[in-house]
């Protein structure tokens, strides 16, 4: 990734759940220590969680909704609440939906998700907590997504929150 400087995310700490490997590794070339959330003894001293809804949903279907949206919640919260809004430091949410073709309820999906994301944005606000969501394209590669996800955990991501970036 050389659109960014190398050092663009030392010293923060990102949690990932249901990411791919290439996500991890593109935010550690950055800087950034890395783990996943199941893997974690402790969510405290966090800064973003990171949530990819793809592994959760699966092939789709009702299921695949309601895996996807309680996965999202229950990663998203658990992180939350142990380092983000306990610490006091805030920190950001980025949630990222499946594909549109990526099943039956896709859409809902990636709407529950947005939907997660601008409430989260309102109601963790006095928290300093930023939440947004990602809805990739059918075209989308593993490297776009990347870097989106780290701009957003970037400085240069401070701004905004409760957004959906729809990318092609």
């Amino acid at each position: 990734m050389t659109v960014f400087r190398s050092q663009l995310l030392d010293g923060c700490a990102v949690a990932l759940a249901g990411c791919r490997d290439s996500l991890g590794e593109a935010l550690g070339a950055l800087g950034a220590r890395v783990g996943r959330v199941d893997e974690l003894p402790s969510a405290q001293g966090v800064d973003a969680v990171v949530f990819d809804a793809a592994d959760a949903f699966g092939t789709g279907g009702q299921d695949g909704l309601r895996a996807a949206t309680e996965a999202a919640w229950h990663a998203v919260r658990e992180v939350a609440t142990e380092s983000l809004i306990a610490g006091e430091h805030g920190g950001k949410v980025v949630l990222i939906g499946p594909r549109p073709d990526a099943g039956q309820f896709a859409d809902a999906a990636r709407s529950a998700l947005e939907n997660l994301a601008r409430t989260l944005s309102i109601e963790w606000a006095r928290h300093r907590v930023t939440a947004t969501m990602i809805a990739p394209g059918p075209r989308t590669t593993d490297a776009q997504l990347a870097e989106l996800v780290c701009y957003l955990i970037s400085p240069g991501g401070d701004y905004l929150s409760g957004c959906r970036f729809s990318m092609g």
